[in-house]
């Protein structure tokens, strides 16, 4: 059986959840928060979550599983039969991913976990979300899915993103930047009625709580090792 490894609270693991959902493919989930810790290192290369235990051997980043998904498992498919539409939606995904959600992840520690972003932070990002919206104002269908008429992978990263990128712009700038987008705020609130966007997000809220207890705990840890190292001798002798 497949193993998603990594935790609820973030977002890409959930865009490869729900694909697994979506597909009725059977799946294990083994919680996993400090990808980067040795031991985790030959699974994924950069440390980081989600990545799939499979009988082929362990494969990281959310946009490779999920080719990976639909080479194992090409039915159902979600991606448009048609090479062009197949590739626009492979598009949807990389432009939502590259410009929207990477560069409003530059404020979530500000915004969510009691950081900070100087005013030069804030400026780049309003700036390069400014950008990105209106890029992905042109490629954005909702008619009724994100990439067109079926539900496709884009709708797996967009349901899971777009609600990110909302809410760190509103605590961030007091201004939601997708709000200018046609037919998101629709889109968002049919795909909320999906039942297995439905289990996602209640997952997602049930471990917010526990991801952020763990962070508490690293930074506790810490802050207590940095207590406890002597101070170091800069004399020059």
């Amino acid at each position: 059986m497949l193993m998603l490894c990594g935790f609820p609270a973030s977002n890409y693991y959930n865009k490869v959840k729900l694909a697994l959902l979506e597909k009725g493919i059977p799946f294990g989930e083994e919680k996993v928060f400090a990808a980067g810790a040795d031991e985790f290192l030959p699974l994924s290369p950069m440390g980081k979550v989600p990545f799939l235990r499979t009988p082929h051997g362990a494969l990281a980043e959310s946009q490779a599983i999920i080719e990976y998904l639909e080479d194992v498992y090409p039915r159902p498919a979600l991606y448009p039969a048609d090479p062009m539409a197949r590739a626009k939606c492979r598009e949807f995904i990389h432009v939502m991913e590259l410009y929207l959600e990477w560069a409003a992840r530059r404020l979530l520690p500000a915004a969510f976990f009691g950081g900070t972003a100087s005013e030069d932070t804030r400026k780049e990002v309003y700036a390069a979300l400014q950008r990105a919206v209106k890029a992905f104002s042109r490629l954005a269908r909702f008619a009724p899915f994100a990439a067109g008429p079926a539900l496709t992978y884009a709708d797996c990263a967009a349901v899971v993103h777009l609600p990110l990128v909302s809410s760190t712009t509103k605590v961030i700038f007091n201004e939601d930047l997708l709000a200018s987008v046609p037919g998101v705020k629709d889109y968002l609130a049919m795909m909320g009625q999906r039942p297995h966007v439905v289990v996602v997000n209640q997952a997602r809220k049930a471990g917010m709580d526990e991801f952020l207890a763990y962070r508490r705990a690293v930074a506790a840890a810490r802050a207590a090792a940095e207590q406890s190292t002597p101070a170091r001798d800069t004399r020059v002798a």
